[in-house]
């Protein structure tokens, strides 16, 4: 008796028609698309380098979790709402289906259990849509299954009708399917092109990511997908599957590497508590792979000029772009900025400007030293006060300093690199220049120059000059300003955020020159 009404309770909580599309683990996959061995030797599996990386775990994020629980605190009549929108590229599997059950998305309820961008999400979105504002900020759509046999996941590949078999057996009715659409920039530009819609009073919508749009007003529009460098191709034939699989060309890494080192080895020291599925071993790969991109495919810096007239040393440094979209993009805590040193002929620091502090502030930043102000865009910088900070600065409705997504409505400054072919002056205003580099001659497409005048005060040369570009994912004030918000995700990321604070930021590119 009592297992029958448990069954029948079972059977009432369930929905009388399943709700279509459903979504695999991506533990399922795993099985045939592990063990990828190239001729030479590497280990290319597919599930574990996805395991590793951001996307495999957005949702166990802490900096998003304590950021939805911020913007959800300033905004507690549309809690709900924040929650849903939030979820939809972090927790995609939750988001869709909430939706499809006409619901808006809980967040904290599904974090436990949840990976975040999995296998049969982004294999499974459509062409429907894609590249048009439809389909941004998660919107993506997925084709619904002629039958429960038959759910399409999309790859690039022509699959012979007996593997399909296979993986439809095993995967409990997930078709391979090819659809060259899967290798398009605008799959990727469904999550990484976000519009945010101010909670305030006043109303207001915040382009606030759009790498898609920067990379389309670019030259690589015509030359690299997001896919070519997120994830590099294979350069020797590999099979796709460890079962049947047949060696094939063009097979691309499941890496997803990026820009955010800082996240993965946070991911990695507080692993048990994150309930991190990824070996350490793994993480540690994807962090210096993440690395070792930015330091060799992000920038390149140069000192062009350097004189020294009336005991004033004059330096002309230029940084260029690299990559197929503004740098840093996307997501507005990120930041680069230009660490310069001169020494005299006895290696004495005569002057310093942008040094990277401890707990991951800059020395003379003005918005690291207090949340209302910022530090401008600079043509000249003679004092060591100053310093040139490539960043995104937000702006709320009253025009002051603001790091609440929910909150901003636009941009005071946006200095960030723009990449070859970008005209800042066609470009559209969703992507544009704010600030003072708006009217900045010296940058553009090509690079930034910026000119140093450093007074040597009884210096004697010959004089090293030395400049850095460094590069941040996690500002030192969109972490700080998080600290106030008394709820357990802020407090735990901040303090995850201060025990590692040494090591938020990077040198991406080097140059010195001898006068």
């Amino acid at each position: 008796m009592r297992a029958f009404w448990f069954l029948a309770a079972f059977l009432a909580a369930w929905p009388a028609k399943p709700i279509e599309p459903a979504f695999q683990h991506s533990d399922r996959c795993m099985a045939c698309h592990n063990g990828l061995v190239t001729s030479s030797g590497e280990d290319v599996s597919i599930g574990f380098s996805w395991r590793a990386s951001i996307m495999a775990n957005s949702t166990r994020d802490p900096y998003w979790q304590a950021s939805v629980r911020r913007e959800s605190m300033d905004f507690p009549n549309v809690r709900a709402a924040i929650e849903d929108e939030c979820s939809a590229c972090h927790m995609p599997v939750t988001h869709y289906e909430a939706k499809l059950r006409g619901r808006p998305a809980e967040v904290f309820s599904n974090i436990a259990t949840e990976d975040g961008v999995t296998c049969s999400v982004c294999h499974q979105i459509s062409d429907q849509k894609l590249g048009t504002r439809a389909s941004f900020n998660g919107e993506f759509e997925v084709d619904a299954p002629k039958s429960k046999q038959e759910h399409p996941e999309y790859g690039p590949f022509e699959i012979k009708r007996g593997q399909q078999r296979i993986m439809r057996t095993s995967s409990g009715g997930f078709l391979p399917t090819e659809e060259k659409h899967i290798r398009k920039s605008e799959l990727c530009a469904t999550c990484h092109t976000l519009y945010t819609t101010a909670r305030g009073p006043e109303g207001g919508e915040l382009p606030e990511q759009m790498p898609y749009f920067e990379w389309l007003h670019s030259d690589y529009r015509d030359k690299q997908s997001c896919q070519d460098c997120h994830m590099p191709e294979v350069k020797e034939e590999t099979p796709i599957a460890k079962v049947l699989g047949e060696p094939r060309e063009g097979l691309h890494r499941h890496v997803f590497i990026g820009g955010n080192f800082f996240m993965e080895g946070m991911l990695n020291r507080y692993r048990d508590e994150l309930g991190v599925v990824a070996l350490p071993q793994e993480l540690n790969r994807a962090s210096r792979e993440t690395v070792d991109l930015l330091q060799a495919k992000t920038a390149r810096i140069a000192i062009d000029r350097v004189s020294v007239t009336g005991g004033r040393l004059m330096a002309e440094i230029s940084v260029e772009n690299l990559t197929g979209h503004k740098f840093p993009t996307a997501y507005p805590s990120r930041r680069a900025w230009l660490h310069v040193t001169v020494r005299d002929r006895n290696q004495k620091t005569v002057f310093e400007s942008g040094a990277l502090h401890r707990d991951g502030s800059i020395e003379g930043n003005d918005n690291d030293a207090d949340p209302a102000h910022f530090e401008p865009h600079y043509t000249e910088i003679d004092r060591a006060d100053q310093v040139q900070i490539y960043e995104p600065i937000l702006k709320d409705p009253t025009g002051k300093v603001t790091t609440g997504l929910l909150t901003a409505i636009g941009y005071l400054k946006d200095n960030r690199l723009l990449p070859h072919g970008f005209d800042k002056n066609t470009a559209d205003k969703d992507i544009a220049v704010h600030g003072a580099a708006e009217q900045d001659a010296d940058f553009c497409d090509a690079s930034d120059r910026i000119r140093y005048s450093i007074a040597l005060e009884g210096g004697q040369g010959p004089f090293e000059v030395e400049a850095e570009l460094w590069y941040q994912p996690i500002g030192y004030r969109w972490a700080n300003n998080l600290k106030p918000y008394n709820a357990a995700e802020p407090h735990r990321f901040t303090g995850y955020y201060d025990s590692m604070a040494a090591d938020t930021a990077i040198v991406v590119a080097r140059a010195k020159a001898i006068k």
